[in-house]
């Protein structure tokens, strides 16, 4: 599964950094600290080490990343790839990224109207849906998925066998995937290991590999 090249480089260095902060062309580098792109500014790249990266409501970025900690999207903001080592990652409502989400250890959630034009992947870790669009996919190994209700995603789930590299922690578990009312799924939901499949009697989904499909009524399972 693709990792974000400067989630890897930034742990890679994460041993050896000083302490600093820098910002050359909008973008923003720091270690050991948060890092904050206030309402309607912009910036270019903006990441750090052992902190929280927040992009507040109506901002916009390119790439946003950290090791050790969480990503936050506001409400209406915007960048082109949010990507996260040990810490979820949140999209407020109608935000939008671009490219890519991913984390490796944590969870993603996409609140009301929010849009993610490339892929949505994790390692470990919930990934929730709220009336939200993805178009490139989702995948993950161990995280729960919920695609909620009205939700829209292209390009398939990918629920993969768990590896035994580096990035693969924790005991076995078995994911459960659920697909809310008038939620729709293009493409093949495919599944390399065993999962709890439930999907709503209204919920529009493509081919299934791997698992069985449990059909619900009603707005939960």
């Amino acid at each position: 599964m693709r990792r974000l090249s400067t989630i890897f480089m930034l742990a890679t260095l994460s041993l050896g950094l000083p302490l600093f902060a820098t910002a050359h062309d909008g973008d923003i580098d720091k270690v050991n600290g948060s890092v904050q792109v206030d309402a309607g500014q912009q910036a270019g790249n903006v990441s750090t080490v052992n902190g929280a990266v927040h992009i507040q409501d109506g901002a916009s970025v390119q790439k946003a990343s950290t090791v050790n900690g969480a990503v936050a999207l506001g409400d209406k903001a915007q960048a082109a790839e949010l990507g996260t080592v040990n810490g979820g990652i949140t999209l407020g409502s109608h935000s939008k990224v671009s490219g890519e989400v991913s984390t490796v250890n944590g969870s993603i959630q996409l609140g009301n109207g929010a849009e993610v034009d490339g892929k949505l992947d994790n390692v470990n870790g919930s990934i929730v849906l709220d009336e939200a669009h993805v178009a490139g996919g989702i995948g993950t190994v161990d995280g729960d998925i919920t695609i909620g209700a009205n939700s829209r995603v292209e390009g398939g789930i990918l629920v993969d066998k768990p590896s035994n590299s580096w990035f693969h922690f924790g005991t076995q578990r078995t994911p459960i995937i659920v697909i809310g009312p008038h939620a729709v799924v293009q493409g093949t939901l495919e599944f390399r290991r065993d999962v709890v499949l439930k999907v709503s009697d209204s919920a529009q989904i493509g081919p299934v590999k791997g698992a069985t499909v449990v059909k619900f009524s009603g707005a939960q399972p």
